[in-house]
């Protein structure tokens, strides 16, 4: 009779398994997909990528749609400007966001609460509602129409700073005494001691910010309008017609505009989980 008892309970948690892999199977299906798509879309003719029903592998791949990305739109201008809009950004929220973070999370002063409360405020408040603030601010400046214009509206971010402020309070409260006994200043405090721990939560800042920037679309649209000066996500845009549209080479453009980001997260995603693991925020 235990030996029937101990048998029908091992076959539940395998039972349970397999259900919890057959909804990651499916799950996972579901999310590579779209990059599936836009893979065989971007090697179909143009008659392939409208046809009803639609083709879903095509007869013969196009591979001169590739080539027509780098004809079609200045391809590696843009990629430039990306990449240095990208870099901008993350090397910019990083830093900001780490040293408004350790103030908000080790440091006393007046009203501290108050201003992190404003702070967060910011994150209920749409982005699109600052668009026009911003694009005065960079009209004024004569900064329309220049890579300047791209990366510096988004070089600090509320989000941020609540991130790295949740993972610089997981850190012992003993690490700031020991450093203040060593001679240590406020700055040196952050710069020599907490930074270095904090590697995780800045990775993990870094691959998000980095992410959003290079798939970042309304902004580099708004401020730039020479196809010299606009990023990968706002040219492809522009290949979007009226009236006719070219799926096959703007799958080929996106998907080559997908592939540096994709590299990124592959290679960093461990440290990024355990980065938003260790700061304390839940989903």
């Amino acid at each position: 009779m235990s030996k029937r008892i101990s048998a029908t309970n091992a076959i539940g948690p395998k039972r349970s398994h397999l259900i919890i892999h057959l909804v990651l199977i499916v799950g996972s299906m579901l999310m590579v997909f779209p990059f599936f798509w836009e893979v065989s879309t971007s090697l179909k003719t143009y008659a392939e990528s409208i046809s009803v029903p639609p083709a879903i592998f095509p007869s013969s791949p196009v591979w001169k749609n590739y080539a027509d990305v780098f004809l079609t739109l200045p391809f590696g201008a843009q990629f430039l400007n990306t990449v240095i809009m990208t870099v901008a950004r993350t090397v910019g929220q990083v830093f900001f966001c780490s040293a408004a973070g350790y103030a908000f999370a080790r440091l006393e002063f007046p009203g501290r609460n108050v201003i992190f409360i404003a702070f967060l405020s910011v994150l209920m408040v749409p982005s699109q509602l600052f668009l026009l603030s911003q694009f005065q601010l960079m009209q004024r400046f004569d900064l329309l129409n220049t890579v300047t214009a791209l990366a510096l509206p988004g070089i600090f971010s509320a989000f941020g700073t609540f991130l790295l402020r949740q993972f610089f309070m997981q850190l012992p409260a003993d690490l700031d005494a020991a450093a203040r006994l060593d001679g240590c200043n406020p700055f040196q405090v952050w710069w020599k001691v907490m930074l270095p721990l904090a590697k995780n939560g800045m990775l993990a800042l870094g691959i998000l910010t980095a992410i959003w920037s290079w798939n970042d679309l309304l902004w580099p649209l708004v401020v730039n309008n020479d196809p010299e000066k606009m990023t990968l996500s706002a040219g492809l845009s522009t290949l979007q017609g009226q009236f006719l549209t070219n799926f096959p080479v703007l799958m080929a453009g996106s998907f080559l505009a997908s592939i540096p980001m994709i590299i990124l997260f592959v290679v960093f995603q461990k440290n990024m989980l355990e980065g938003i693991a260790s700061s304390g925020i839940k989903g």
